[in-house]
C-alpha cells in the first residue's frame, strides 16, 4: 500500500509539471480580472443617461428640494419615444435619474410624499421607462442620488435607512437592472454649496456604501455598480466624455471612494490597481444635464460625438451619453436627429473591416489553437496568445493587395486580464521600411478596445508590435478601416 501511495504521488507531481510546462493550455489569468457581469457591461459600449425631474420645469441643474411636487407637469410624456430614439442611436441601455439631489422621486415611493404621486402627472415614470426598455430590447438602469436636499432627516442615521428603503424599492419593483449609479455629490462639500443650510457629512462612512452595494448585489446580482471607485465600474474623472489614451481597467480599490479628491487619476486608472474597475465616460449631449430651452442651439455636433466615441469606447471605456428630456416629456428633435446621425456615422466609419481576409502571423505563438489565424473575424471567443514568459511579440498582417487604412482597432481578451503596457502599429513602405502609423499619441494600453486613428497609409504589410506586457499577451481581435 505504501508503494502504491508513493507511485500515485510521483504520478501526480509529473502530471502537474506537464500541465505547467504544456503551453498548449490556455494562459493563466493575469489578475485582476473582470467578472462576467463586467465583461458583458463593457460590451454594451454606448448607453444613455436621462436627466428629468423638477429641475426640468424650474430651469435649474441642482434644485434645493423646496419646489412643490405639483410643479412636475409634463404634457406629452412618452418613454417609448425616448427608447425608440435611443435604439436608433445605437444605445444598448438607459439609466434614469429616479431621484436627483432635490429629493423628488419619479416613482410613487412609499417613503415620501415628494414624488410623482403628488404631481398633476400621477404616473410612474420609472415603470413606464422600464416597460419601454423591455418592449424595445434595451437594458434599464437607475440613478438614486445619495444626497437629498428635501429630506429633513438628511445627515442623520434615519436618512440612511430612508435611502436604503428607496434603493430596495427600485431594485425589486422594476425588473432587471443592468447598472446602479451612485453619485458622489453631497451637502458637506463647499463646492456643492447653494442650499439654505449645509449639513456636514463624511460620505465615505455616512452612507455605508458597502451595505448599499450589498442590497444591490442581493436583489440585482447582474447589475454593475457605478461610483468613483466602483466596485463595478468607475467614473472617468471628468464630465466631458473621454478617457486618456493610457487607460487601465484597474483601481487601488481600498483607496478610491465616492467623492475621491484625486479624481483626475481616474482618467487613466491605476496601473498597480488590485481590482478590476473599468471607466465609464459620462457627458451630456448639451452643456447642461437637465433641459434648458436656451441650449436648443448648443447641442453637440455629430463630429464632436464621433470624436468622443473614439476617445471613450476607443480608449477602453464605455460612453454614457445624457439626453435632457424637455418639459413636454420628450427628447428634443435636435438631440434625437444628432444622435441618430452620429450612430450612422460610426457605422460607416467602422462598417467595413479591410483586414478581414488578411493573413496574420506572429513571431511567437502558444500553439495552433492560440495562433492569430482568426484575427479580424470579430469572434469574442478566440484569441492569440504567446508562450508563457514571452511578453513581447509581433503580429504581422499581409493583404493580397494594397489597402489604405486610417483606423486600426485592437482588442485584448479581457476575461484573462488586461496585459499590454506598450505597443506600436507600423506599416511597410514601398522601400521595405517599417514606419509607425502614428507618433503623437500614446500607444500603451489596449484593454477591451483601443481604436487608433491616424492619417491615411497605404500598404500590403502591417505590423502590431507588443513592446511590453504584464504577462503573455492575449489579443482577441485586430481590424482595420478607412474613413474619408
Amino acid at each position: 500500500m505504501a508503494h502504491n501511495r508513493v507511485l500515485l504521488i510521483i504520478m501526480a507531481v509529473c502530471t502537474a509539471f506537464m500541465a505547467v510546462a504544456d503551453n498548449s493550455l490556455a494562459p493563466e489569468p493575469c489578475y485582476p480580472i473582470p467578472t462576467p457581469q463586467q465583461v458583458a457591461w463593457q460590451q454594451l459600449e454606448t448607453y444613455a443617461f436621462i436627466h428629468f425631474g423638477l429641475n426640468t420645469f424650474n430651469d435649474m441643474e441642482w434644485g434645493y428640494g423646496d419646489t412643490p411636487a405639483a410643479t412636475f407637469n409634463p404634457t406629452r410624456l412618452d418613454c417609448e419615444q425616448w427608447v425608440q430614439t435611443l435604439v436608433k442611436a445605437g444605445m444598448k441601455g438607459v439609466i434614469l435619474t429616479c431621484k436627483h439631489h432635490d429629493g423628488f422621486c419619479l416613482w410613487p415611493s412609499r417613503y415620501t410624499d415628494y414624488s410623482v404621486a403628488n404631481s398633476p402627472y400621477k404616473g410612474d415614470v420609472v415603470r413606464e421607462l422600464s416597460d419601454a426598455c423591455k418592449k424595445y430590447g434595451i437594458k434599464f438602469g437607475v440613478y438614486l442620488s445619495p444626497w437629498d436636499r428635501h429630506q429633513a432627516s438628511y445627515g442623520t442615521p434615519e436618512y440612511v435607512t430612508y435611502y436604503y428603503n428607496q434603493l430596495e424599492e427600485l431594485m425589486t419593483q422594476y425588473g432587471d437592472v443592468f447598472e446602479v449609479w451612485f453619485d458622489g455629490a453631497n451637502g458637506g462639500d463647499g463646492w456643492y454649496g447653494g442650499a439654505s443650510e449645509k449639513r456636514e457629512i463624511d460620505r465615505s462612512t455616512y452612507y455605508n456604501y458597502p451595505k448599499a452595494w450589498g442590497i444591490v448585489n442581493r436583489l440585482q446580482p447582474g447589475a454593475v455598480i457605478f461610483s468613483d471607485g466602483g466596485p463595478g465600474c468607475r467614473w472617468v474623472g471628468n464630465e466631458k466624455g473621454y478617457a486618456n489614451p493610457t487607460n487601465w481597467s484597474f483601481l487601488r480599490m481600498k483607496e478610491v471612494y465616492p467623492g475621491y479628491p484625486a479624481y483626475e487619476e481616474l482618467q487613466s486608472g491605476h496601473a498597480d490597481g488590485d481590482g478590476w474597475c473599468a471607466s465609464e465616460c459620462d457627458t451630456s449631449i448639451r452643456p447642461g444635464w437637465f433641459y434648458h430651452e436656451k441650449e436648443d442651439t448648443m447641442v453637440k455636433t455629430v463630429d464632436q460625438l464621433v470624436d468622443l466615441y473614439y476617445r471613450s469606447v476607443g480608449h477602453n471605456g464605455t460612453l454614457l451619453l445624457n439626453f435632457p428630456v424637455n418639459r413636454e416629456g420628450l427628447i428634443h428633435p435636435v438631440d434625437s436627429a444628432t444622435a441618430v446621425h452620429w450612430h450612422e456615422r460610426i457605422n460607416r466609419e467602422l462598417g467595413s473591416n479591410l483586414l478581414q481576409k488578411a493573413k496574420f502571423t506572429a513571431t511567437d505563438t502558444r500553439n495552433k489553437r492560440f495562433a492569430p489565424s482568426s484575427m479580424g473575424d470579430g469572434d469574442w471567443n478566440t484569441y492569440w496568445a504567446s508562450k508563457d514568459g514571452v511578453t513581447a511579440a509581433d503580429i504581422e498582417i499581409k493583404t493580397k493587395k494594397e489597402v489604405t487604412l486610417n483606423r486600426i482597432m485592437l482588442q485584448e481578451y479581457i476575461p484573462l486580464g488586461q496585459r499590454v503596457e506598450e505597443f506600436v502599429i507600423e506599416y511597410k513602405t514601398c522601400c521595405g521600411k517599417w514606419v509607425p502609423v502614428i507618433v503623437d499619441e500614446e500607444t500603451t494600453t489596449i484593454g477591451y478596445k483601443r481604436i487608433v486613428r491616424f492619417a491615411p497609409k497605404t500598404a500590403k504589410e502591417w505590423r502590431v508590435r507588443i513592446i511590453r506586457s504584464r504577462a503573455c499577451p492575449c489579443i482577441n481581435n485586430i481590424e482595420g478601416y478607412y474613413s474619408e
